[in-house]
């Protein structure tokens, strides 16, 4: 394997990552933003590995690195809504290791494609996206996915009722469970609005609600977007009932260059090798059909 461990700087904090090299000089590379909770660069069942493995055997370089406080980085963690400069430090250096390169792909899952959408539309040399599973949880959200994808499961399956009738569920306990989701759930979805920007090199601000913010940088973003859903996945949940209850986030998905892939029996992690063989199989697909996208030339970002 043409790996090499790398250690670079974000705001004086030690940073480690790993380059997955090509046999030939490649115009287009992958940086791995790392999400799916506190995890480091190897991902859950090591799936980042195995998959910038395979990346780099067919032609596209890899970059995948630990945030600022995470596996071996040094620093402080402060959350995925605060990693921007860290994406930035790891671009940065991913260009420097890899001067053929003139645009780069960001490929994220839950948070980490949160953090993309957050982070992209300010670097003129990212093309494009992969965002799996997206992250944009509010209580309102959970609440809407927990009515239509669980309860509403559970009262058309014998199980359920069995144990009503025995006596091994207790209904008041489950009737005040599902008053209290429902109440939760009538809260606004957000994403109403898209603000105006005119400096495009300005972060988000952070004290507006998540999906807000990720419609704005969704706004801003114009570069094409690969989405992957997985169907046993609450948080895919989530992020559809935002769009079935948002306008405005189904106009900005409707305007803009999006490949959606669903995988009915895949997990939030993707979890068996069925699963991460047929998502790299969609991503290389949809490389390979996006690699004459206007790729802007490489050089400082916004």
């Amino acid at each position: 394997m043409n790996e090499q461990a790398l250690s670079f700087e974000c705001e004086g904090a030690p940073l480690v990552g790993v380059l997955h090299k090509t046999s030939a000089p490649a115009r287009r590379g992958v940086l791995i933003v790392v999400g799916g909770g506190p995890q480091y660069r190897a991902g859950g069942h090591r799936q980042l590995v195995t998959w910038s493995r395979q990346l780099a055997q067919l032609g596209y370089p890899v970059f995948r690195f630990d945030y600022r406080g995470m596996g071996d980085s040094g620093g402080t963690f402060a959350g995925f809504e605060q990693v921007d400069d860290d994406i930035r430090a790891a671009t940065d250096r991913f260009f420097a290791e890899v001067p053929s390169l003139r645009e780069v792909v960001l490929w994220g899952e839950c948070d980490g494609a949160s953090a993309i959408l957050f982070y992209a539309y300010r670097d003129r040399r990212v093309s494009g996206a992969v965002l799996l599973n997206p992250w944009a949880r509010t209580e309102s959200l959970r609440a809407r996915a927990v009515l239509r994808h669980y309860y509403l499961k559970r009262l058309l399956e014998p199980s359920f009722w069995g144990k009503l009738v025995s006596g091994r569920l207790n209904p008041l306990a489950s009737l005040r469970s599902i008053v209290q989701t429902v109440r939760q759930s009538r809260a606004a979805v957000g994403g109403s609005q898209v603000s105006a920007v005119d400096n495009l090199s300005a972060a988000l601000p952070r004290n507006a609600p998540l999906p807000d913010l990720l419609l704005a940088g969704l706004h801003r973003f114009q570069g094409s977007l690969m989405l992957v859903m997985s169907g046993r996945d609450l948080i895919a949940r989530e992020f559809d009932e935002l769009m079935r209850d948002s306008p405005a986030w189904r106009a900005e998905m409707a305007g803009k260059a999006v490949t959606r892939h669903d995988l009915p029996d895949g997990d939030h992690t993707f979890s068996s090798r069925a699963q991460r063989e047929q998502v790299i199989a969609w991503v290389l697909a949809w490389l390979s059909a996006t690699s004459a996208d206007a790729a802007t030339p490489a050089g400082s970002p916004r």
